[in-house]
């Protein structure tokens, strides 16, 4: 059986493919890095560089044009800030619920249907994506939630002629039991990047990075990709 993996080249796609090449082996992964028109392109180098690791095969895909109409903060056409603050807080602001600024228009229903393309071109029997229940939490990402997963899950399912499957592993987990599940893989953080800016180094302010920063301290350690 071979496998396909959204590779974004953070924590819980990659956990996603250090999972996948632990049950399929190597040979049989591809990890699939999707450009969406963000403003910098830190975590498409990461990606690539988790597939080096890996030894498996990276493809890539430009996405950018579907999103050319979005305000989303995360895209260059964007004059929206990043928000400096958690999703809780930015959901508090907002009602207590809903899509934050950084949630990008319909982005893993987008990825999902191109991957399942992909993987049926290519021989693949199952996609691999790393949605997590932190960033469901209040639907701050609506496409990250289980009741998605499973109506692409469906849809995906007999759209391919019942022949691709999803797995999110993690969909029911927060950050720092995917993380937890990663260390115990070993999985290359220190390759990783999370971070909606594109600097030097993390900014530790973000809403990704702050969330980033407590899964690695719930499990007694400092984050790996920091210096």
């Amino acid at each position: 059986m071979k496998a396909l993996v959204l590779s974004s080249g953070g924590v819980d796609s990659t956990t996603a493919l250090g999972l996948a090449v632990k049950k399929y082996g190597k040979e049989n992964v591809l990890a699939l890095a999707i450009s969406y028109g963000q403003k910098h392109d830190k975590e498409i180098q990461a990606a690539k560089a988790v597939a080096e690791y890996y030894g498996v095969e990276q493809m890539s895909l430009d996405l950018s044009l579907i999103f050319r109409y979005s305000n989303c903060s995360l895209l260059k056409q964007s004059d929206e800030a990043i928000p400096e603050k958690s999703y809780a807080e930015q959901q508090a602001e907002n009602g207590g619920e809903g899509p934050v600024s950084t949630y990008v228009p319909f982005r893993n229903g987008l990825f999902l249907s191109s991957a399942a393309s992909i993987a049926l071109s290519r021989g693949c029997e199952v996609i691999y994506y790393g949605a997590h229940a932190d960033d469901a939490a209040g639907a701050a990402y609506p496409d990250c939630t289980p009741v998605f997963n499973k109506a692409m899950g469906d849809a995906i399912w007999e759209g391919s002629g019942r022949q691709i499957r999803i797995e999110a592993p993690f969909v029911e987990m927060n950050k720092a039991e995917v993380v937890r599940i990663g260390l115990s893989l070993g999985v290359p953080y220190e390759l990783t990047w999370s971070c909606y800016e594109g600097g030097e180094v993390p900014c530790g302010k973000c809403g990704t990075c702050i969330d980033r920063a407590a899964a690695f301290a719930a499990n007694g350690i400092k984050d790996p990709a920091l210096p």
